[in-house]
């Protein structure tokens, strides 16, 4: 077989998937066309991508959020409809005098819109509106229930104590929470001490 070129005789396959191109294969045997029907697979195609995206949110005119993704992949057509965001995500909320008092970021992100619930992976950081930083590997947001949970280890840093555990949950603020199998609170300085020391070499 040989591909064809221009106009020269052979059949046409046509992908019937708009972001699909066009190609031409030609039969050594037989110079009948024929249409081959590649089917759209909605779990690994998207139906839409955004690249550079920045949204600010506003509230009675008064800009309140400010989000932001480096690509954005909607399938809507899988069998469980979601929204993908492979890269960093980064949120911002801003006061009335339009300073940041709480901020979130996460590696990827996914968002399945049939249930509303957002799951971020990967160095998810979160400083609620009183100082409060959560640290994690993974976090759930459920919007129906408006909860947001983890069954990862998690790491609260409040002023100058650091409190850890694994698995929380909290209200979507996470301004109201509470730790499972939490660990000691250790004063932030503390802690600084204690590694330090744990890096020194004993002498002989």
């Amino acid at each position: 077989m040989h591909p064809s070129r221009g106009t020269n005789k052979g059949m046409a396959i046509l992908f019937r998937v708009a972001v699909m191109p066009l190609f031409f294969l030609i039969s050594c045997h037989f110079e009948t066309k024929e249409f081959v029907d590649i089917a759209f697979d909605p779990e690994t195609h998207y139906t839409m991508k955004a690249v550079g995206v920045s949204k600010l949110v506003s509230d009675s005119g008064v800009v309140k959020y400010r989000a932001e993704a480096q690509e954005w992949f909607v399938f809507d057509k899988a069998n469980e409809p979601y929204w993908y965001f492979p890269e960093k995500v980064h949120v911002e909320q801003f006061d009335t005098l339009s300073q940041i008092e709480a901020s979130f970021d996460a590696d990827t992100a996914y968002y399945y819109s049939r249930t509303k619930i957002w799951k971020f992976i990967g160095n998810v950081d979160f400083r609620n509106v009183v100082g409060e930083r959560f640290e994690t590997s993974l976090l759930y947001w459920d919007q129906n229930t408006e909860q947001v949970y983890s069954d990862r280890f998690i790491r609260i840093t409040k002023n100058d104590f650091v409190n850890t555990g694994i698995g929380f949950e909290s209200n979507q603020t996470l301004t109201s929470y509470r730790i499972f199998n939490s660990g000691a609170v250790i004063p932030v300085r503390e802690e600084a001490r204690d590694t330090t020391e744990a890096g020194k070499t004993p002498s002989l």
